[in-house]
């Protein structure tokens, strides 16, 4: 267990910082759950709208520092060609 003043100090710190983050990650992955849900009810439009509504989230999160930005890149890349093949059918 911590004992300095500091080592306390840090201890709060690093829980805050941690729900804090867990929370960012927390709204990330439901607007991503938002556009998957609407390209599996097929409702193009819609799932266009999200898209464009999480790209900006998901890129906040990459200069946060809660994802990576490769990660980000795979998400919205995945996420678009699922749109773009729903206007193929």
């Amino acid at each position: 267990m911590a004992n300095s003043a500091q080592a306390k100090k840090r201890v709060r710190q690093s829980e805050k910082h941690r729900q804090h983050n867990a929370a960012q990650r927390s709204t990330l992955r439901t607007c991503i759950k938002n556009v998957v849900k609407l390209i599996a009810s097929k409702k193009r439009e819609e799932a266009l709208e999200a898209y464009k509504a999480a790209v900006p989230i998901i890129d906040k999160m990459v200069t946060k520092g809660i994802i990576h930005k490769n990660k980000a890149a795979r998400h919205k890349s995945r996420l678009n060609a699922h749109i773009c093949a729903m206007q193929a059918t």
